[in-house]
């Protein structure tokens, strides 16, 4: 049973509206309705578009322009050059996947957490510091092995896009003229 969406209109003034709060909301509101895993869309006042993505883009427009942004240049120029290549879906896809992976494993050090010091500890910004602090060697070791096989597993896709790519794409441009006239050349 899926529960319907929270809805959000925007006007044409740019102003957000909660119609469950029956209040006008900033991004940084919408933020933490991301943060707290709230199910939103936001959606056009007048023509009813969903304008969710739009949204979401750009609070990560103001995230990255504020003082520690996550993407580099060059990773964010790598991203623009996927936009019409054929390995757009791909890569999105991709992309979904080891932020996903990459979610379970924070959520599973959060359970081990809870397990060690009970439910009563909070898990705040100042833990991670600490635990990232501690833990960091280590952690970046299995990062990078878990980059190491990403990048592994993302060669092999390519690899076999390419092999299909090629059995789909067999013209009868390379037959020799004996293929043509069973071999005798007439």
């Amino acid at each position: 049973m899926s529960v319907e969406p929270r809805l959000i209109k925007k006007y044409p003034n740019r102003r957000l509206y909660d119609t469950q709060t029956s209040a006008y909301i900033t991004l940084a509101d919408v933020k933490s309705l991301v943060i707290e895993h709230v199910h939103f869309q936001v959606a056009d006042a007048k023509t009813g578009e969903d304008l969710t993505r739009s949204i979401l883009l750009q609070i990560i427009l103001e995230e990255e322009a504020g003082g520690a942004p996550m993407f580099s240049s060059e990773v964010l120029s790598q991203i623009i050059r996927f936009y019409g290549n054929a390995t757009q879906g791909v890569m999105g896809k991709y992309l979904e996947s080891n932020i996903k992976v990459f979610t379970d494993m924070q959520t599973k050090l959060q359970e081990q957490v809870r397990a060690i010091y009970g439910d009563s500890h909070t898990i705040g910004p100042e833990f991670w510091t600490q635990f990232l602090n501690f833990q960091g060697p280590a952690l970046q070791s299995v990062m990078s092995t878990y980059v190491d096989q990403s990048k592994k597993m993302f060669e092999q896709m390519q690899s076999q896009i390419e092999h299909q790519a090629r059995n789909l794409f067999v013209f009868p441009f390379n037959a020799s003229p004996e293929d043509e006239t069973g071999g005798d050349g007439k």
